[in-house]
């Protein structure tokens, strides 16, 4: 179907930007967070906080949603986007109306980022934050027994990634996962849709392919199933999935392969393909349509 008109114009505010994979890190950055601005009102909620806990690399911060009601509530993990780029605050948003729309905790985790941490730096905070989440469950108004890891974009890839780590690793038992537009492969060669949507909606395969080269030490990485779970000989045992992709996103092919790969190891996977709406849609609550009420 065709792009949802309000698309176009959201897009239309970043005319003239340079174009993200033009960029030095710092200034990548720093015009991402500039967005911020351009994102949707948030929910409003019962209570946010942030906590610093003892990280894998150093002080790990970690920001906590709580909804309105009585708990204990299911508790999500949740990571952003980027590998690169993005924040606590860029993903604020979106973790506000998780937590209100899902009647969840939600933690955000502040993941090293690359350059200057590359993979697997980030995974390892995930692991390390997620079995913290569960460990303090109680503390954070959450039920220990209703644990879903989350993520959106790579914060999505880094949430299925921590699955596998904690199948293959020892806990906490996970009783979901939550994919939105997930990175689960290597660019090169890509599958169709990147060629489809290769520009003029939003994220285009050039940044997919600074992404990665900031975040791998060295393209072989890209074969791992650590960077590319789409890649794991085996995704049986792993928590029932959503994954939810997007019509206009170099990266809807690869979220829809590892749906079906999940579903063919036996995995309890629901898809739904959002169709007219590009990479990144779930930030436009409340103005998109399909990106939900708010």
């Amino acid at each position: 179907m065709p792009v949802d008109p309000r698309i176009p114009a959201l897009l239309d505010k970043g005319t003239g930007v340079p174009a993200t994979h033009t960029l030095p890190v710092d200034m990548a950055r720093a015009q991402y967070e500039a967005r911020i601005t351009l994102m949707a009102s948030p929910a409003e909620i019962a209570s946010i906080r942030e906590q610093t806990i003892d990280g894998p690399g150093g002080p790990l911060r970690i920001r906590i949603y709580t909804p309105h009601g009585e708990g204990p509530f299911p508790l999500m993990v949740f990571h952003g986007s980027g590998f690169v780029l993005c924040s606590l605050d860029t993903h604020d948003g979106m973790c506000r109306n998780l937590c209100d729309g899902a009647g969840c905790v939600a933690a955000s985790v502040d993941y090293r980022l690359a350059p200057e941490d590359k993979f697997p730096a980030a995974i390892e905070d995930s692991l390390h934050a997620t079995r913290w989440a569960a460990a303090h469950a109680a503390v954070l108004g959450a039920n220990p027994a209703r644990i879903v890891v989350a993520g959106d974009s790579a914060g999505a890839n880094i949430a299925a990634v921590t699955a596998l780590r904690v199948r293959d690793e020892g806990g906490p038992e996970l009783c979901g996962q939550l994919l939105l537009y997930p990175v689960t492969d290597y660019h090169t060669p890509g599958p169709p849709s990147y060629e489809k949507n290769a520009e003029g909606y939003g994220l285009t395969r050039d940044t997919m392919k600074w992404f990665c080269a900031h975040y791998l030490n060295d393209a072989s990485e890209g074969a791992h199933p650590h960077a590319s779970p789409l890649r794991a000989p085996d995704l049986s045992g792993l928590p029932p999935a959503l994954v939810i992709t997007a019509e206009y996103d170099p990266l809807r092919d690869e979220g829809e392969f590892y749906a079906e790969k999940l579903r063919r190891a036996g995995v309890p996977t629901a898809l739904t393909r959002y169709d007219g709406v590009n990479h990144g849609f779930m930030f436009w609550v409340g103005v998109v349509d399909k990106a939900g009420p708010r």
